[in-house]
């Protein structure tokens, strides 16, 4: 079960209106500020312009950031305990941004082996484009163990805790011991947990990831990423090379995200209970082999969960034995309140097949079948019913 640390300060933080940058007039919602152009009063305010301070200094072009961005970024930084944040299009956007502001040529990156597939991507086709070389190494590995993959030439450490489909909880206070005593920039990709049930930062993480598209944009219709730096250097790296690559994010998308973050409280509460309920009945099937929530003991790194985090949340995985195709195709196609597809973090419940083996989407049913589960708004006994007539299509 969920251990009881939930911080109610995030959770009133969370649904604060900073306005350290635009005036409302009185209203409870920001405004929104579309547009590219800003226009300069004077010849030396455009001057100026050239060098201005571009977390906290005046507007100069919408790319750069506007009155909402900003807003949303604040509410991230104080949520996560960082200095600063940067928004960009979507989560992988983040990913990237974050791996290219830290590694040149000749370089090599130790990314954890669960993460994210098209975080994979980057490292195998991107980054080895670039002549940086990638080591992918074991989630569940402790300190000792990261520490004998490092090299001369080793720059960052990358986690994600819970892994993607997989979801084994890394040694996080661990391996950012390691890394700091060999001079690693460490990241973390803390999506699953929101700021609410975990902040990397707390425990030395120098940059901090999520794919707002997720749990706090909250309703399936923006793609949103944002990075959390530590301290003001590692912000400024994330920004230029964001501004570099030509990062930035929609206003609109940043207030549909902060809207979403005003509810995050609710739905992640609401989602993990249910998640816990489905699970629980999960893990007494028949068909189901294994559950993969890390607050089951039969998650890998459950012991990291529960010392470190404050809460779960909606999504988690279960491993099914051998299965025919054409019973899988029924059960997954006919259900009536989960839908097929990826993403997950909404309000709708998903489903998502994938090889357990090498946590692809190339299915060998005779080996089982992955299924990740994004447990959505609906009531959890209507989720348990739509499941369990699904097993009963599976057996025929």
């Amino acid at each position: 079960m969920p251990p009881e640390k939930l911080d109610p300060k995030r959770y009133t933080q969370a649904v604060k209106r900073f306005g350290k940058t635009i005036d409302g007039h009185g209203f409870v919602n920001p405004p929104l500020h579309r547009g590219s152009t800003v226009r300069f009063r004077t010849l030396a305010e455009y001057e100026q312009s050239l060098e201005v301070d571009l977390k906290d200094g005046p507007f100069t072009y919408g790319l750069l950031g506007t009155p909402i961005e900003r807003e949303l970024e604040e509410a991230l930084a104080q949520l996560e305990g960082g200095a600063g944040s940067v928004l960009v299009g979507s989560g992988l956007a983040a990913v990237g941004v974050a791996l290219l502001a830290n590694l040149k040529a000749g370089d090599h990156l130790l990314m954890v082996d669960a993460c994210y597939t098209p975080s994979r991507i980057i490292c195998t086709d991107r980054l080895t484009a670039l002549g940086i070389e990638t080591t992918f190494y074991d989630p569940t590995i402790g300190p000792a163990q990261l520490e004998s993959l490092i090299r001369p030439n080793t720059r960052v450490l990358f986690m994600e805790s819970p892994g993607s489909l997989t979801f084994e909880v890394q040694d996080i206070p661990g391996l950012v011991e390691v890394a700091k005593k060999h001079d690693l920039v460490t990241i973390a990709d803390n999506t699953w947990a929101t700021p609410l049930l975990f902040n990397p930062i707390e425990h030395g993480v120098d940059v901090v990831i999520h794919a707002l598209t997720k749990y706090i944009a909250g309703h399936s219709d923006v793609m949103l990423g944002a990075l959390v730096a530590s301290d003001r250097d590692h912000w400024d790296r994330l920004k230029l090379t964001a501004m570099d690559y030509g990062h930035g994010a929609s206003p609109d998308d940043a207030w549909l995200g902060l809207r979403g973050l005003r509810s995050l409280p609710t739905r992640l509460t609401h989602c993990a209970d249910s998640a816990v309920e489905v699970a629980s009945w999960l893990e007494a099937r028949d068909e189901v082999r294994k559950v993969l929530h890390p607050s089951f003991t039969s998650c890998p790194g459950h012991d990291c969960w529960q010392r470190d985090f404050r809460g779960s949340a909606g999504l988690f995985s279960v491993i099914l034995g051998p299965v025919s195709r054409t019973g899988f195709e029924s059960m997954i196609e006919q259900l009536e309140h989960f839908r097929l597809g990826y993403s997950w973090g909404g309000f709708e419940s998903l489903a998502l097949p994938f090889n357990p083996k090498d946590r692809s989407n190339q299915l060998n049913m005779d080996e089982g079948v992955g299924l990740r589960l994004s447990i959505g708004l609906e009531y959890h006994g209507d989720l348990i019913s739509d499941l369990g007539e699904g097993f009963d299509r599976l057996k025929r």
